[in-house]
Order: C-alpha cells, then structure tokens, then sequence
C-alpha cells in the first residue's frame, strides 16, 4: 500500500489501524458467545491462557509477570483477576519469597476449565473461513507489526510520557 500525501490516505477504509481495530472488535464479539458458556469473558479467558500454560512450568505466575504477557497494566489486570477469584477459578497470594510481589494460581476449578476451553479455538477458527495457513500468516503479520511499532520511536516517547 502506497502512503502518499494525497487526501485519499485519509478514508477510513484505507487506514491499517481501523482494519485492525474493527477485526479486534469482531474477533472479541466472535468469542463472547463461546466464552459465555463457561462464565468467562475474553480479557479473563487470555488471562487463564497465561496461567494454564505457566501451570505445566513453574505453576506461579506474579501479577507484573500476567501485565508484561498479556501488556495489560495493573489498573486493568486487577479487577480482572478479581472477577476470577470471585468465580473461583485462581487464587491470589502474596509471595513467600518477597513480599511485594502477588502470586496468581490457578484453583482446581480453574485447571478443571482448561479441558472445557480445548475447544475455543477450533471453534473460533471455523467461524472465519480462513484456511489454517492464512491464520497463521495473518497472526504472524500482526505479531511483526506489534514488534515493529513497540520498537519505533514514537512508541518509546509514548511509554516515557505515559501518565501510568
């Protein structure tokens, strides 16, 4: 895609970010069904993706770790991981080792959950119509895109004068 300075460049339809934003927004209303059934929604079903594959490691996961995953900063985060205590799925506790810092487990319930969410994203998947290959074309795209845009400088200026 060509940016020239023409005015063109400044319809909705051509802009990258509102193709991004609006297949965001998609993708979440695409899973909010499935989720649904099992009492979750999407930020708190990335946050048991974290957890269930730090379960076959180290099983303890600290909240600032979950915010570096899942970029998500702790304003966010904790009410997250509240609801999902409330619902009984992880446990928070502070740590052992240092104190400032809490620990996120998942409970029984929650590692019982990861066997009903196996199916998420086939089911997802074959609500697209995209072949497996131009999934993970597009995933990888979007993923270089992100490393591309958090590397640049404008990216670091913003981090630096974020009021968080």
């Amino acid at each position: 895609m060509s940016y020239g300075f023409g005015m063109a460049v400044l319809s909705v339809d051509r802009q990258l970010c509102f193709a991004l934003y609006s297949a965001s927004r998609a993708m979440t209303a695409a899973y909010r069904p499935v989720l649904a059934e099992m009492n979750l929604t999407y930020p708190q079903y990335l946050v048991l993706l974290v957890l269930w594959e730090a379960a076959t490691a180290e099983g303890r996961v600290t909240v600032g770790q979950l915010g570096e995953r899942l970029q998500l900063d702790s304003g966010t985060l904790s009410p997250l991981l509240k609801r999902l205590e409330a619902n009984g799925f992880v446990r928070r506790e502070r740590s052992r080792d240092d104190e400032r810092l809490v620990e996120v487990t998942l409970t029984e319930s929650g590692r019982s959950l990861e066997s009903r969410a196996q199916c998420v994203p086939e089911r997802l998947f074959a609500s697209t119509g995209i072949t497996e290959q131009d999934a993970a074309d597009l995933r990888d795209a979007v993923r270089r895109l992100t490393e591309a845009l958090a590397a640049s400088p404008d990216a670091s200026h913003a981090r630096s004068t974020s009021p968080h």
